[in-house]
């Protein structure tokens, strides 16, 4: 059995004040290394630079981060039997993903919900969509009182989706409700947001040292 680099560790190593929240990101970890195992997914959604969030942590699970990540070889000897050059190429172009959505997208879809219903609730209606039970939320707010991610995580939790909140300052109603929070320890939203960053990229970092050689 191989001996993994622990991200987290070198997280709470490069970040001190993050040491009080140390035992929560590893929670957090656990249950998406555990919904992975089972072949679920990721959702993850927040607003304004925690919707550019989302889609960033989302570009690190589903393609290479520090590693190449080769796809299985039974996966490439089908691509080949299938055409020989475009599946040489895509044998070797294709990386292995951990499948995770950004629910702060999909123009037409939230524009149409939000016109037809309720803004507030287009998360939530993406969450129940593509959301499946043993799947996990992570819903990122700075205050932890998103009105729109509140409803998503309450369509969560009413499918048997695990919710982790990414939040600030006292948590907010958001991390009352989650099954794990990780409260970054200061009040100015910027700082919070420069501090979003690193955990998810650490998350993100784990599950890959986990997941692929």
């Amino acid at each position: 059995m191989k001996k993994e680099m622990d991200y987290i560790a070198l997280l709470l190593e490069r970040y001190p004040l993050l040491t009080a929240i140390g035992s929560e990101i590893r929670s957090a970890y656990q249950l998406l290394e555990a919904s992975y195992e089972k072949g679920g997914k990721l959702l993850v959604g927040g607003n304004g630079g925690s919707s550019a969030d989302s889609e960033h942590l989302v570009g690190e699970l589903m393609k290479g981060f520090v590693k190449r990540r080769m796809i299985p070889a039974s996966v490439s000897e089908a691509l080949r039997a299938l055409d020989s050059e475009r599946g040489e190429k895509l044998a070797n172009g294709l990386q292995g993903a951990l499948p995770a959505i950004a629910v702060t997208g999909h123009h037409a879809l939230t524009s149409a919900f939000g016109n037809d219903v309720d803004w507030r609730m287009a998360i939530a209606q993406q969450v129940y969509g593509y959301g499946a039970p043993g799947d996990v939320f992570l819903a990122i707010s700075t205050s932890g009182n998103s009105e729109n991610l509140l409803y998503a995580a309450d369509v969560a939790r009413a499918k048997g989706i695990r919710v982790i909140a990414l939040t600030g300052k006292s948590g907010g109603k958001l991390a009352s409700i989650a099954d794990v929070a990780l409260i970054v320890p200061l009040q100015e939203t910027y700082q919070i947001q420069e501090l979003h960053l690193p955990i998810y990229h650490s998350l993100c970092l784990q599950l890959e040292e986990h997941f692929f050689d």
